[in-house]
């Protein structure tokens, strides 16, 4: 039951117990905590995450920090898919004939998570001015849109570059969907995933969307800085497409990776063109996410300078050098989790769906310690003075004029 999904049509044992739609919403769910534990922790770091991302401020100190309502939603959505999987146990006790026939009710729960981020809930805290600037965003940022920097340009950053790590998982949700609704006679979300529901080009179509999303905002701020009167401070833009080419290094790994799951026998200059594309998105990332989202020095000729410790740099907020060295080595670990298919052993372990979910985790996970020291990197980047004139945000007459409605 566990044997290699080439050859093994049947149900395994851990999608017995946990089908892909519950995987999906237990990831969702885990977002919504994680990102309660970045506010919580940087607001202890004194960084204040809502104004960097011009999100609404709280009118008074007797309201709930940001923090606590995103912890009472999470709490919430945790419940409800709870009491869902517990009903599905229920009723299936691992049978696949049962778990297939009750595919409704993790659908269902997919549903109600879908509603409950969307309608505004008064007693979760979440006030509908809150609530439609987070749907408004997510329209915005959906088609790659970018807001000016006065109006939350970091906020919609953070949130396409939080979706380019949710690729594998959006496809996922496609894939739930095309089998519930398009499976045929014997079709169910429930099943042994069908990663070809749809076709063989949908499935990378929607995996490239989030990388499409950033490529597009980088071009809209190279457009941007070549637009300004203040280009002189600014540059030229260069950096800007640097970064955009960074995302299009995403396009080669999913179309040769589709091109090789297509191939039954394979082809070896197929395969060692997709190892290429590999390598180059992912050291290209490492390097952007140590060198530029984190303004870290391990790659520049300042490395060595007395006045910050060796390969960081001068203003450390999140913690001591030792932790910051520690991510550093993560984050390349895990921008390579690709490489266990190198191995012969490990690529066919790798085809488990309790496999396909733990690399999908660690990605998630890798994201959400990269978003304590990206954050940690724009707030002191506009505590300084060597920013450029767009990305400056006057936090003070921000927080002057916070929104008076809860999140």
């Amino acid at each position: 039951m566990d044997g290699d999904p080439a050859v093994e049509h049947q149900l395994d044992s851990f999608s017995l117990t946990f089908p892909l739609p519950y995987r999906i919403a237990f990831i969702v769910i885990l977002a919504v905590w994680g990102w309660g534990f970045n506010l919580h922790f940087l607001h202890l770091r004194r960084i204040d995450v809502p104004a960097l991302i011009r999100y609404p401020g709280r009118s008074s100190s007797a309201q709930l920090t940001h923090h606590h309502s995103t912890y009472r939603l999470a709490l919430f959505l945790s419940l409800t898919s709870t009491a869902s999987i517990l009903t599905f146990w229920l009723f299936t006790r691992r049978d696949p004939t049962r778990v297939i026939d009750y595919d409704w009710l993790p659908m269902t729960n997919l549903l109600v998570l879908a509603a409950l981020f969307s309608i505004p809930l008064r007693r979760l805290s979440v006030s509908h001015t809150g609530r439609s600037r987070l749907l408004w965003t997510l329209r915005r940022v959906s088609v790659g849109g970018l807001a000016e920097a006065k109006d939350g340009k970091f906020g919609d950053i953070l949130l396409a570059d939080v979706l380019t790590s949710y690729a594998k998982i959006l496809a996922d949700l496609f894939v739930c969907l095309c089998m519930f609704f398009f499976g045929g006679r014997d079709g169910s979300a429930t099943a042994r995933p069908d990663r070809g529901c749809g076709g063989a080009v949908l499935v990378p179509l929607i995996m490239a969307v989030p990388s499409t999303i950033r490529l597009r905002q980088c071009l809209i701020e190279f457009v941007r800085v070549r637009k300004a009167p203040y280009r002189e401070a600014t540059g030229w833009g260069g950096q800007h497409l640097a970064n955009a080419a960074k995302y299009s290094t995403a396009f080669p790994v999913i179309v040769l990776g589709a091109m090789l799951r297509g191939q039954k026998d394979g082809s070896p200059g197929l395969y060692r063109a997709w190892v290429v594309a590999c390598l180059l998105n992912s050291f290209y990332s490492f390097y952007w996410d140590v060198a530029k989202d984190w303004d870290l020095t391990l790659f520049s000729k300042n490395r060595d300078s007395p006045e910050h410790p060796f390969g960081l740099r001068r203003t450390l907020l999140v913690h001591k050098p030792g932790v910051y060295y520690a991510v550093i080595v993560l984050d390349l670990v895990l921008r390579c989790t690709w490489m266990i298919k190198l191995n012969s052993s490990m690529d066919r372990i790798s085809d488990f769906e309790s496999s396909i979910f733990l690399i999908q985790f660690l990605e998630v996970f890798r994201r959400w310690v990269w978003i304590f020291f990206r954050v940690e990197t724009e707030w002191v980047r506009n505590s300084t003075t060597g920013l450029g004139m767009d990305d400056m945000v006057l936090l003070g007459d921000y927080q002057g004029n916070k929104y008076e409605d809860e999140d």
